[in-house]
């Protein structure tokens, strides 16, 4: 069935094409939006002239007249195709149109005997002829698969898809606008790292082949960002795409974005305000107030600070119900979770706990601070408590959607941390980076350092419950067969 219409809709481009119209167009100077076709409208009435252009999306004929709804960014349009008014030789062109196709449209404003506002075209420009009809009932598109997959189809189909990711526009550059102001410089790091380091996870690794040297993709900006303060730049942030080779999940896309924001002579403390100030700068850019709906039965998730703090232990004890100093506990926990937790060290071991426990009953923003400081090798630890590092993350709804620390600028304290976690595999560390440890050693001002996951705050603001629905173009497995026998890509 989809073979016979594409190919009806070769023919009429073909048709178009012995007509001496080109079916593939050229600037056209779209005076209005549709939306502004209808503010028009309102405006002055009647016999306004406008000259606009748009996506066909539904056609009904009426022998020699017919009418159109188009729609763009903005959103929808009625137009009326008259033979009369166009003429027999652009009325044959319009008989040439499909659904889906994209049309430059010049008339006149008025309203049809059921109210409907309408531009009562006198003049039409095909611009795209479309060889693949929308899908069926394309103003709901539900398929995920296909939404993900063919993600223009989905933004042509579902409003909500196309709402969300001018969401994610803006919260990103207010994100932006927030730090401008507050005298952080935007700066650009290496994606391709001879260390992959700044995070436990595992790279993706690749080749360059004029040094014949294998290169990692970037798990994360960090210790490249901590090297500008050593060189004096005190404030300085980069929203980043970084790589980790690992899962799929509704919280996990091995492409993600980070926002990562270090300011000189700061804490972790410093961050928290930091943090706050950002997602409320989010949050204002959207027109959202002190709470969001989350899940899909919209319950009330507040993002308005202050969030409430909850110290890492605390939350163990609240929430695990046991006493995260007492590990025999903490591994009878961790079995009873279903972790295989004998090669694991205690702390990592009491983390796994502290994930399944902890991290789904935090629904509103919430601070949880103070983490072991064995998780934490790049953090400072408290003066009166060593085993603690000044670190928090920030979760809410179940997930992680920041993460910062007081940094540690020790250099070396640093590269024992380093040999430390050398060949472990938890931490996916595979060399030391000594030019960072150099670095250090020109000495790098006190610092506190910020990550917030923007996929995740979007997921958060939009009420999306999954990470694929906010990345235009996420990573999926690929299909088994492509339409003419092919692998598709993902």
């Amino acid at each position: 069935m989809a073979e016979d219409q594409r190919a009806q809709r070769l023919a009429k481009l073909e048709g178009l094409q012995a007509r001496g119209i080109e079916p593939y167009g050229r600037r056209y100077p779209k005076d209005q939006s549709l939306a502004e076709c209808r503010a028009l409208f309102e405006a002055q009435g009647e016999g306004a002239p406008v000259r606009t252009a748009g996506r066909i999306v539904a056609q009904r004929d009426f022998g020699k007249a017919a009418f159109l709804n188009l729609k763009d960014r903005s959103g929808t349009l009625q137009a009326y195709v008259r033979r009369d008014a166009v003429g027999p030789k652009a009325f044959e062109v319009y008989r040439l149109l499909d659904v889906g196709d994209i049309v430059g449209v010049e008339g006149t404003l008025g309203k049809t005997r059921t109210g409907e506002t309408t531009l009562f075209v006198q003049r039409l420009t095909p611009l795209s002829k479309a060889l693949r009809p929308l899908p069926e009932k394309w103003h709901g598109l539900k398929d995920v698969e296909t939404r993900y997959r063919q993600r223009y189809l989905d933004l042509i189909a579902n409003d909500a898809a196309r709402a969300t990711f001018v969401a994610r526009s803006r919260v990103v550059g207010a994100l932006r606008r927030h730090l401008d102001e507050l005298g952080y410089l935007e700066v650009e790091t290496p994606m391709m790292q001879a260390h992959a380091g700044g995070a436990a996870a595992k790279p993706f690794v690749t080749h360059h082949n004029a040094l014949g040297v294998d290169l990692y993709l970037r798990i994360s900006p960090e210790l490249f960002l901590k090297r500008l303060l050593v060189g004096d730049l005190e404030r300085v942030y980069e929203i980043n795409r970084n790589f980790r080779n690992e899962g799929l999940s509704t919280k996990h896309n091995p492409e993600f974005t980070m926002l990562e924001a270090y300011q000189a002579y700061g804490d972790y403390h410093a961050m928290m305000e930091l943090v706050e100030g950002l997602v409320g700068a989010a949050a204002a850019a959207l027109g959202l107030g002190e709470s969001v709906p989350h899940g899909p039965e919209g319950r009330p998730l507040r993002i308005a600070p202050p969030w409430p703090r909850i110290a890492y232990h605390d939350a163990v004890r609240q929430y695990a119900g046991i006493d995260p100093a007492d590990m025999p506990a903490v591994r009878a926990k961790a079995r009873e979770l279903g972790v295989d937790e004998k090669p694991l060290p205690d702390h990592a071991a009491l983390n796994e706990v502290f994930e399944r426990t902890v991290e789904p009953a935090l629904w509103d923003l919430t601070f949880v601070y103070d983490y072991p400081a064995a998780l934490c090798p790049l953090s400072k630890a408290r003066r009166d408590h060593p085993a603690i590092a000044e670190r928090f993350e920030v979760f809410a709804a179940g997930i992680e959607v920041a993460n910062a620390y007081s940094e540690l600028n020790d250099p070396i304290e640093q590269a024992a941390k380093f040999r430390a976690q050398l060949g472990q595999d938890h931490t996916g560390m595979k060399q030391i980076d000594e030019d960072y440890v150099a670095a250090l050693e020109h000495a790098m001002p006190p610092a506190g350092g910020l990550g917030v996951g923007i996929d995740r705050l979007v997921m958060l603001l939009t009420n999306s419950p999954s990470i694929r629905d906010v990345i235009l173009f996420p990573m999926l497995r690929p299909e088994a067969k492509g339409e003419g026998g092919e692998m598709r890509n993902p």
